[in-house]
């Protein structure tokens, strides 16, 4: 056991904690048991000393009583995250409700015991806060390693084949050849050209996008070439076309399996001879772009169904680079899940820190069809309905998809019976809600925001349910 020296620092790789409560009894008991554990252990009396404390020491977590005389627990609990957001505070407490506990939460607080409370579940509750800070600190610092060496924009993901992918573009960025990218819809193909134009000697000149399924084929060729002055009815002036536009730097072809055949011999003779016709002009215009096409579909497939040029396939198809999708590389889901939650949460002025732990289970248990679009999509519509500063289960909007990743058809439903004298359906329906209240917790170790998380209901719905239900929370619930 330590003493209550409050400047008191560990050097010997044992989490640090602090004891905050106004009741000697039940420091001297936290302390013994913590102690005992394997943990370095400070105390302190009330609200004051503690903050006292946190000025001159770094604890890796907190344990706090909520009502301590004139400075509480909550203030307490702000000071620790505001100097140190990543130390794990949990707050205990005699006078449980569920606005102290909603409360508690949206300040960043780890979870919230009430007492009198079960030694286990203390102990099981401080473990897994513990195992988690660890693993977000090595994954903080992998993914500062890897922010060390690949610099590429909005791109995230460090899984095998994305490093395989950077790589490529590494390698390619500052060459003239020309790149097709294949993957399916919403895998971030247009990403990866940026990148490969914002890491090549044409940055500075224009990025120009030409999707070639969302340009009516009237006005493909001028909008692709430009036209002269009267060269058609409504030709009032000379118009540019993006290729010109885009003299110097990159053109990106998105759809390009899109374009006709009338405009694939044009785009033939731009990629062989750098040079075009606007519509109704006799004079070439020479221009000097990298070619990066884009498509969801097989290129080489549309070629043998007599649908795209092969001679044009092979002038854009130099370098292939195919984006997997995103069920082939879930080890990316956690980072891409975070880096879209702080975009949006940014952008609504929201202090939401990060996705609940079964919010992400729920997520990687999904197969996403829409891929990184729909992720962020997904992500999006969370930040912008949760009331918390964590993403839950119940804002991620998966309630039409099975676990699995499989629609779940709107007809499906459990079978059950029902005796021929009747039944009292809000009875029933208690017993099922109790049961499966009990079933989490036990599931949870007894932690009650885990298994908030485990049915995918709030930490605040989840105390009105056990309160409504007369639940006791003992060891295992």
């Amino acid at each position: 056991m330590t003493n209550n020296n409050e400047q008191r620092t560990t050097d010997n790789g044992h989490p640090h904690l602090l004891v905050v409560d106004d009741d000697l009894s039940m420091r001297e008991m936290l302390e013994v048991m913590l102690a005992s554990e394997g943990y370095d252990v400070n105390c302190a009396e009330d609200g004051t000393k503690a903050i006292r404390m946190l000025e001159k020491t770094d604890y890796d977590l907190i344990l706090c009583d909520i009502r301590m005389g004139s400075v509480g627990g909550i203030e307490v609990l702000r000071e620790a995250k505001s100097r140190r957001p990543q130390t794990v505070v949990i707050m205990i407490s005699a006078f449980a409700t569920t606005e102290t506990a909603v409360e508690a939460m949206n300040e960043g607080a780890y979870d919230y015991i009430p007492k009198p409370f079960d030694v286990d579940e203390v102990k099981q509750t401080i473990r897994n806060a513990l195992e988690r800070k660890t693993l977000e600190r090595e994954k903080e610092i992998l993914d500062a390693e890897l922010k060390k060496t690949y610099h590429f924009g909005n791109i995230v993901g460090n899984s095998p084949a994305m490093m395989k992918i950077y790589s490529t573009v590494k390698q390619v960025a500052d060459t003239r050849t020309n790149l097709l990218i294949t993957g399916e819809s919403g895998t971030g193909k247009e990403l990866i050209a940026r990148a490969i134009h914002e890491n090549s000697a044409r940055k500075d000149k224009p990025f120009t996008v030409i999707h070639c399924g969302g340009i009516p084929e009237t006005l493909m060729e001028s909008e692709l070439f430009g036209h002269k002055k009267g060269a058609f009815t409504g030709a009032i002036d000379h118009k540019k076309g993006l290729f010109e536009a885009g003299d110097g730097g990159t053109v990106f072809l998105d759809e390009v399996a899109e374009l006709t055949p009338a405009i694939q011999v044009k785009i033939l003779r731009v990629v062989q001879e750098k040079a075009f016709k606007p519509v109704g002009e006799t004079r070439d215009i020479e221009v000097d772009v990298r070619i990066i096409s884009a498509t969801n579909k097989n290129l080489e497939g549309e070629v043998i169904a007599g649908n795209f040029r092969e001679d044009l396939f092979y002038r854009l198809n130099v370098i292939h680079i195919d984006i997997p999708s995103l069920r082939e590389r879930m080890e990316d889901l956690p980072a891409l899940a975070q880096h879209f939650l702080e975009k949006y949460a940014k952008e609504m002025g929201k202090s939401i820190q990060k996705l609940s732990s079964y919010a992400l289970d729920m997520l990687e248990r999904y197969d996403f069809p829409g891929n990184i679009r729909e992720l962020e999509n997904m992500i999006e519509r969370s930040v912008s309905l949760a009331t918390t500063n964590i993403i839950l289960p119940e804002s991620l909007a998966l309630s039409t998809y099975k676990r699995e990743g499989k629609r779940a058809r709107k007809d499906e439903f459990l079978e059950f019976d029902i005796p021929p004298t009747g039944l009292d359906l809000d009875s029933v329906l208690a017993d099922a809600e109790r049961g499966y209240l009990l079933k989490a917790l036990k599931v949870a170790g007894g932690v009650k925001q885990k298994a908030a998380e485990l049915l995918g209901v709030s930490l605040h719905s989840f105390w009105h349910r056990l309160k409504k239900l007369n639940i006791e929370t003992k060891k295992n619930g």
